[in-house]
């Protein structure tokens, strides 16, 4: 039975970056490159066309840039969008994920790296790159304790728990974790920090499909989107703290 394959559309100005990208992706049993833009405008009149399931956006570009071209893709349902900048800026990063973006991830990013992220977002996984994922949550959390918008969690989730100071308990009393189990609240804690899957189940001692169930029980429990919501939450419950890097303790 021949194996699902997953369509790219690559978005960059630079002939030589979409070149190399395609070059990496095409090379792939299951993924396929089915079309290529320089600038937003012609990202967006693309999708409409091709309906590829991953678009890898660049973001600064002329005629329109690829957070208002995601912005329209993400809007009308066309398509996930996996954010790739040479430019490791918070801003970025923060208009990306307003923009409705599934993933962030820079350019350096080895191949391999890039591979898995595109099969995660096709497969309704939200993503960060690991070097940024904390402080853009620290950066969320803030704005939301001061009156701005939390970065996409539902209001009934955003902000009504113990802050990020408030320590490895807070995540028993912050209303809408009740429902999880001491297990899931491990995961959830895990995931906040930047792990992966196969990172949480190997710290866990657990199987990497016990731990993905495990996952979609808690963003079902707590009613998150996706992977980068779960962060957000993980740090406003006080699950992880300021300054926590992305290596949980041993034991």
């Amino acid at each position: 039975m021949p194996q699902p394959r997953t369509t790219v559309l690559l978005v960059d100005d630079q002939q030589l970056v979409r070149s190399g990208f395609s070059l990496i992706l095409s090379v792939e049993d299951d993924l396929d490159v089915i079309g290529e833009a320089a600038d937003g405008a012609e990202a967006v009149r693309l999708v409409r066309e091709l309906r590829p399931d991953v678009v890898l956006m660049d973001v600064q570009m002329p005629v329109m840039d690829g957070i208002e071209a995601t912005r329209r893709i993400v809007g009308a349902g066309l398509s996930k969008v996996l954010i790739l900048t040479t430019f490791d800026r918070d801003d970025y990063v923060f208009a990306g994920l307003a923009a409705g973006a599934s993933g962030f991830l820079l350019k350096n990013a080895d191949a391999d790296h890039l591979i898995e992220a595109v099969r995660a977002v096709a497969g309704g996984h939200a993503l960060l790159a690991p070097e940024v994922t904390l402080r853009v949550i620290a950066q969320m959390t803030a704005d939301d304790r001061a009156g701005m918008p939390s970065g996409g969690l539902p209001d009934d989730v955003a902000g009504s728990g113990g802050g990020p100071g408030a320590g490895s308990g807070a995540g028993s009393a912050h209303p809408r974790l009740a429902e999880l189990t001491p297990r899931e609240l491990d995961v959830l804690g895990l995931v906040g920090r930047g792990l992966s899957n196969a990172e949480i189940a190997r710290h866990l001692f657990l199987g990497e499909a016990t731990v993905k169930t495990h996952l979609s029980s808690v963003l079902r429990k707590v009613g998150l989107r996706d992977r980068v919501q779960a962060v957000v939450l993980a740090y406003e419950a006080g699950l992880i703290l300021p300054g926590d890097g992305p290596t949980p303790p041993a034991g």
